[in-house]
């Protein structure tokens, strides 16, 4: 898969984030929440009054000395990580606010700082982005809830701790998941096909549509109701009377 973007809620967004995925090569665009609490990164030393107009979000310039101290290490652990060659946890796991004395951690810090800003700025600027990010957060959230919805009846968590169960999980519900886009596929392409449809839907409402879909879906299995026709409770035989056994009450 050719990635360009990732699009992620406030809390999949760190200035890590925002580094590693500008040296592997696509773009991080998160949706914040708490965007009145952000800050800009100034370009260059010196410039304190080129901006008047931003100055209350405006903070310390950019140490670009780090960047360029660090590159050979920051390519080669993007390297590592595009590669394979090493678990992206345990990659990360080195560049958290534990390590942060650590001179690549700094340089990723300040790198993303950087990019966080342009972000910012164009996130600030474009209203299209903005939109673009909501609606790829939206489908991306709707088919989290299918997910959930049809992983063993709106269960969606893992209740065992052995891998092969887990293994089974997963791969089951990657059969329910093609087997949901296959069916709503065919669904979709049904109704298009009669004659009161054709015409009526414009190339923005057909871009809208999306196989998304799991109202319909009954992960319980299908119940018949019959209000004409009675259970077959004369088959059963029940005990008589008489084989039933008695008590007696002792009064005193």
């Amino acid at each position: 898969m050719d990635v360009e973007k990732q699009y992620v809620d406030t809390h999949g967004q760190s200035e890590v984030g925002f580094a590693f995925c500008y040296l592997l090569g696509f773009a991080l665009l998160p949706r914040l929440k708490n965007l009145k609490k952000q800050r800009l990164y100034r370009p260059e030393k010196g410039e304190s009054e080129k901006y008047a107009n931003l100055q209350p979000i405006l903070t310390r310039p950019i140490n670009w000395e780090i960047i360029g101290r660090q590159y050979d290490e920051l390519i080669k652990f993007a390297i590592a990580l595009r590669l394979g060659v090493a678990d992206a946890e345990s990659i990360l796991r080195r560049f958290t606010k534990n390590n942060v004395q650590h001179p690549t951690y700094k340089a990723l810090c300040e790198l993303g700082k950087a990019l966080k800003t342009m972000f910012l700025c164009d996130y600030l600027r474009l209203e299209s982005l903005r939109r673009e990010i909501h609606e790829g957060l939206q489908v991306i959230e709707n088919w989290n809830s299918a997910n959930a919805f049809i992983l063993y009846g709106k269960g969606g968590e893992f209740a065992s701790n052995k891998l092969e169960n887990q293994e089974l999980l997963m791969l089951s519900l990657h059969l329910l998941q093609v087997s949901l886009v296959y069916v709503n596929t065919l669904m979709i392409q049904q109704v298009l096909t009669e004659p009161e449809w054709q015409g009526r839907l414009t190339a923005v409402d057909l871009r809208a549509l999306s196989p998304l879909k799991w109202q319909h879906v009954n992960p319980y299995g299908t119940f018949t109701l019959d209000m004409h026709q009675r259970l077959p409770l004369e088959q059963v035989a029940f005990p008589s009377s008489a084989a039933l056994p008695k008590f007696r009450a002792s009064l005193p």
